[in-house]
This record gives C-alpha cells, sequence and structure tokens, in this order.
C-alpha cells in the first residue's frame, strides 16, 4: 500500500477502521517493540496503567511493572519479537501490585518496517488460573478495620490523658501526648513549641544505643533550621509525605546529614497545634525503615488528636492551691511493647521546678477517698488510684523531656 503512493479514499476509510478498532478494543492493548518501548497504547490500555498514551509514547512499558516482574517480561518480549512464539506471563502493576495480570504476547510486523513488533494484551488473573477477574469480597476487610480500631484507640488514650494532666504547663501536655503517640502511632516524636521563637520541647525516638546519637543530636536541633517546621509554625500548613524527596525537611544533625536520611524516615506528618488561631506549637512524627506509610485516614485522626492538645493547651491554669492539688499531673499511660527514648532539649533559661513545695507539701495532700464497697473486686484499688493522680509514671519506657 505504502509503494502505490497516495493510499486511494477506499484504503484511507480501511485504516481510519483499523485505528478505530485497535483504540476502542474492550481489552488494554499495547504495541511495544522490542526493547518494551510503547510505541501504541489503546484506550482501555491508558485506564488501567493510568498513563496516558502520549506519555507513555517512546518509554518502556516495563517501567510500569512492579520491580520483579520487568525482568521476566523484558526477556519474553525480546524472545517474541525475535520469532519464538507467542508467550504469556503473569505481571503485576506499579499502582495495583495486589491484582495479577496475564500480559499475552505476540509478534506483529507493521508495515514497511524490517523488525518485528510485539502486541501485549492484558486480561485479568494470572497464567495458572482464569482470566476472569475475582469477584468483590462481600465481607469487610479485616486489616482496614483492625486499622480504625487501633486508630481510635489511640485517639481514646489520647483524649482520656490530656483531660487528666494539668492545664496550664504546656510542655507538660506535648510530653504526656507524645507519650501516648511514641511507639502506637510513630517511632519518633518531636515537638517545638512557638514561644516568641520556636524552641524544642519533646523528642521521643527509639531506644537503644543506636539510636541515642542521632535522639540528642534532634534535641539539640535549632527548630528554626527545620523548614517543615517553620512553614507549619508560620502559616498553619501542615505536611504528609510518603518517601519523602526534600532529605533537607528537617534539618541536619552536627556533621550535615540531613536528619530525614540519618533516621530513614518513610514517611512523616508536621501538625501544627493551634489552627484555628495562632500556632502555638507543631508536632512532627516519624516512621522510619519497613514501617507502614501514614495513610490520609492516620491523618485525619492526627489531625483531629492535635484540635484535642491545642484545646487543653488552652485551658486556663487552676486559680486556687486545692483545685491545682486535684488536678496535678496523672501520668497513667498504659504500658505497651515498644519503648521509646526521650532526649532533654537544650533550655535557653534557668530550669523551671516541677512544683511548688511550699504551697503543697507533701503532708499537707488530702486523703485518699475510699470506695463505699469493698467486696474483693478490685474496687476499692481503683478508687485509690483515680484518686491519686500523682502516683507511679508509665511502664513503658517513655518520659517526656
Amino acid at each position: 500500500m505504502a509503494a502505490t503512493g497516495s493510499p486511494s479514499p477506499g484504503e484511507r476509510q480501511e485504516r481510519q477502521l483499523l485505528k478505530a478498532l485497535f483504540q476502542r478494543l474492550p481489552l488494554p492493548v499495547a504495541l511495544v517493540a522490542r526493547e518494551t518501548v510503547v510505541r501504541r497504547l489503546n484506550f482501555a490500555a491508558t485506564g488501567l496503567t493510568g498513563v496516558r498514551a502520549g506519555y507513555a509514547t517512546g518509554r518502556p512499558l516495563a517501567a510500569l511493572l512492579t520491580p520483579g516482574d520487568r525482568a521476566a517480561f523484558r526477556s519474553q518480549a525480546a524472545a517474541v519479537a525475535r520469532g519464538e512464539g507467542d508467550r504469556g506471563l503473569t505481571v503485576h502493576l506499579q499502582q495495583r501490585p495486589d491484582e495479577p495480570l496475564l500480559a499475552t504476547l505476540t509478534a506483529l510486523r507493521p508495515p514497511d518496517e524490517a523488525q518485528s513488533a510485539v502486541l501485549v494484551v492484558f486480561q485479568a488473573g494470572s497464567a495458572r488460573g482464569s482470566a476472569a477477574a475475582p469477584p468483590p469480597p462481600a465481607l469487610p476487610d479485616l486489616a482496614e478495620s483492625t486499622r480504625h480500631a487501633e486508630l481510635m484507640d489511640v485517639i481514646d488514650l489520647m483524649a482520656s490523658t490530656l483531660l487528666q494532666l494539668h492545664t496550664g504547663e504546656r510542655e507538660l501536655l506535648v510530653g504526656g501526648a507524645a507519650r501516648v503517640l511514641c511507639g502506637r502511632f510513630a517511632d519518633w516524636i518531636v515537638c517545638d513549641l512557638v514561644e516568641g521563637g520556636l524552641r524544642r520541647a519533646v523528642v521521643l525516638g527509639p531506644s537503644g544505643p543506636a539510636a541515642a546519637p542521632l535522639l540528642h543530636a534532634v534535641a539539640g536541633q535549632d527548630p528554626a533550621r527545620c523548614p517543615l517546621v517553620l512553614e507549619a509554625a508560620r502559616a498553619g500548613n501542615g505536611a504528609l509525605q510518603v518517601q519523602p524527596e526534600d532529605a533537607d525537611g528537617f534539618g541536619h544533625d552536627p556533621s550535615g546529614t540531613p536528619v530525614l536520611a540519618r533516621a530513614e524516615v518513610s514517611s512523616l506528618m508536621c501538625v501544627p497545634l493551634g489552627a484555628p488561631g495562632p500556632v502555638t506549637g507543631v508536632l512532627t512524627l516519624f516512621r522510619t525503615g519497613s514501617a507502614r506509610p501514614f495513610s490520609m485516614a492516620e491523618g485525619r485522626a492526627m489531625d483531629v488528636m492535635a484540635r484535642h492538645i491545642t484545646l487543653a493547651m488552652r485551658r486556663p491554669a487552676p486559680d486556687g492551691p486545692g483545685e491545682a492539688a486535684d488536678s496535678a499531673p496523672c501520668t497513667s499511660v498504659d504500658p505497651r511493647e515498644e519503648s521509646c527514648a526521650s532526649a532533654t532539649p537544650p533550655s535557653p533559661a534557668a530550669p523551671r521546678p516541677a512544683a511548688s513545695p511550699s504551697t503543697s507539701p507533701p503532708d499537707a495532700r488530702p486523703p485518699r477517698p475510699r470506695s463505699a464497697r469493698n467486696d474483693g473486686t478490685g474496687g476499692s484499688a481503683a478508687a485509690d488510684r483515680r484518686a491519686d493522680p500523682a502516683g507511679p509514671g508509665p511502664a513503658d519506657g517513655c518520659s517526656s523531656a
């Protein structure tokens, strides 16, 4: 047809029909070269891969697959292009790694081309099973339900902890909130307070001698040199990042190494404390290594807890000594399997005393109320614990800095 010069009207109509047939085919179809470089994608293939045809053209189709499937796909495509027969293999797309796809490869010789191309057809299923897509499960996702229940437990523990902590002490409040989150929700918790400038107040991270140097380096860091913290404090803009591209987003350690790279941060959240209204603090959370990255649902839950922390920080301090004694700090955070170590940031001023012994001596504390019933079920002991909020601290290895 090409040798005859310009095609006739009938030939042009036939070509248009073939192009429309290729584009409107309900199965995802791709025409690739020997090196899997995309030459054409039909509409179904663009919908499956999520990549526009103009962007995919000239780029290898194997790059859209999971790393474990790329080498096998390239090898089979090269074999088909050499004329060794049609092939079929199971592959997975990067965007849908849990959904197997049966890729059928067949040789095709386009007009006026010396080498054969490879036509790839994708179908749901695998080479060992049926090509039909499995029906959606009727039962709810157990893993998703479990994660939702864990989130609700963290939110409930956060609210109960904030209600028991002493009002008017912002550093005490953020320290208690950090102990709730450390290990349960994130591997690292860093809290900076806005007091004219930024001041690092709490740093909790993994326990162990290997993490101790970085823990103390983060505690001694200037928050104003952390772009994420500075943006959250100035504009009230939070951030949720998975595999952060900017390694300098949380500043550097004394040797100049980015903190995010040294801590092997896989996902982070930076949440301002104060919105709506003036920002009074910034809470930064890290998940490191192979930990599951933060999800949008967890980001929403963290926004709720940040609002609770802000409301607790804005509560007025008690007026009388009796009220202060009744609302003394209670650190009844239940123990957990993981433990977090703490580092004390340098204080710009003289340390503030933890209590006022002149106004409330230890012997002047009112007697503990006893329960009306003591039938051996533990009711009296529970009443003692509620009446003595200044009892033993948490047994989880975390403490505020």
